[in-house]
């Protein structure tokens, strides 16, 4: 498997090639159709989450069910399940050798390769339904090759503004683009951008508001949503932890109630699949003590809503964050959103040519911090070589109540997790 994976980064000349032409030529030629109602999830947060609840409701519900994702934290097959199950190495070796034999002469970046071959793999497993996450962006990214039944756009940020435009407006342009003429269109964004209403406008999309056309309510011990013409009540809160799952969650009903002529799910399927749903590395708290937080938060609106879930965590008498970001992040964004809840900050490296060697990040992370207040101390700035050793010194530092929080990429998680022997 891994044999494959090296080949496939070598074959294109650039890791992101934006556009349709190449992964559509090929997807024609292999004939590819995928069954079942199909979900496309796009947004700059809350994708994961979104699709995560999507499955699990689904197969609560008896369906059989796909779900694409990306990016995998330690395996690569992470990004594929059928019915709940992780693809097998032989499942996805023999569709990469289908792709392989359909590109002839058609260069395809390894995105663009590994999305086909899961499509494929998908549309021979008879399935129901199938959740597809957006890689980046909507209007040009692989995954928008699908004639989606039903789109979803999470929320609207700044993230990968050398690929999608510098402004909310711009973003949300590139999103809406998985939104399709006469089909239900879920937005969960609490204030879309203008751009994203008029391009709905303008192909005559099914637009769902939160807000508007659905909406949630709650109090402390569960939770209703309430939409168009279908309200459930009586709802215990997610598995998945943290402030925006309710919005997240809701937006999976919305979808749901916008087909359910074609996939009815009853209440009791709704209430099995939200306590069931997980999604490692968001907001994921691991067992024991210190307590340790795990977080992909890697932009400005990521790292405010993990700044707000950690305020509700109770009293820590010191925050530890083990850090590692790339280095075509909004760092300062991020930072300011976190600064003031962390006591010691643990910088770590990350590879490749986009990480950020530990004392680069550590001297940005200090000229980032805000001052501190007169009378308080400055927070502790260490550099490491590599998450598993700024993890280790933050173990070793913390005591048994206070917690560690691991956050700013996938990398950072992934490499924390490996290093305590867990799979994802």
């Amino acid at each position: 498997m891994s044999d494959w994976l090296q080949y496939l980064e070598s074959i294109h000349a650039t890791a992101i090639d934006m556009g349709l032409d190449r992964v559509r030529v090929v997807a024609d030629r292999m004939g590819l159709a995928l069954p079942g109602v199909k979900f496309v999830v796009g947004g700059t947060n809350g994708k994961g989450s979104t699709c995560a609840m999507l499955e699990a409701i689904l197969l609560a519900a008896g369906y059989k069910v796909g779900l694409y994702t990306s990016p995998h934290l330690i395996d690569f097959n992470e990004r594929a399940r059928v019915n709940g199950q992780i693809a097998s190495d032989a499942d996805l070796i023999a569709q990469f050798q289908a792709v392989e034999a359909a590109r002839g002469d058609v260069s395809l970046t390894y995105f663009e390769f590994t999305t086909l071959a899961i499509m494929r793999l998908f549309s021979q497993s008879r399935l129901d339904a199938v959740v597809l996450e957006v890689g980046l962006g909507g209007r040009l990214d692989a995954v928008n090759i699908v004639d989606a039944d039903c789109s979803i756009v999470t929320s609207v940020d700044l993230d990968h503004t050398e690929w999608l435009g510098d402004t909310r407006e711009k973003i949300g342009l590139e999103k809406a683009h998985i939104y399709r003429s006469g089909r239900p269109a879920i937005c969960s964004d609490p204030v879309p951008p203008q751009s994203l209403l008029d391009h709905v406008q303008e192909i005559g999309a099914d637009l769902w508001l939160f807000g508007r056309d659905y909406n949630y309510s709650g109090d402390r011990q569960q939770w209703a949503y309430g939409g168009r013409e279908q309200r459930r009540s009586g709802m215990a809160y997610p598995a998945l932890r943290g402030a925006n799952q309710l919005l997240n969650a809701s937006a999976a009903l919305a979808a749901l109630e916008s087909v359910r002529d074609r996939l009815p799910v009853p209440q009791q399927a709704v209430r099995l699949g939200l306590l069931q749903a997980s999604l490692p590395g968001r907001f994921q708290i691991l067992p024991g003590q210190p307590t340790v937080i795990l977080d992909v938060a890697h932009n400005p609106h990521a790292a405010a809503v993990l700044a707000q879930n950690l305020d509700n965590m109770g009293f820590h008498p010191y925050t530890h964050a083990v850090f590692g970001m790339l280095n075509d992040k909004d760092l300062a964004g991020v930072v300011a959103k976190l600064g003031s809840r962390i006591d010691y900050w643990y910088c770590a490296g990350l590879p490749g040519p986009r990480g950020t060697p530990g004392q680069a990040l550590a001297d940005q992370v200090a000229a980032a911090l805000p001052p501190s207040p007169a009378g308080s101390e400055s927070p502790g700035i260490q550099a490491y070589a590599d998450p598993a050793q700024a993890y280790a010194a933050a173990r070793e530092r913390a005591g048994e109540n206070d917690r560690i929080v691991v956050f700013g990429s996938f990398l950072t998680v992934a490499s924390v997790l490996q290093a305590l022997g867990r799979k994802a």
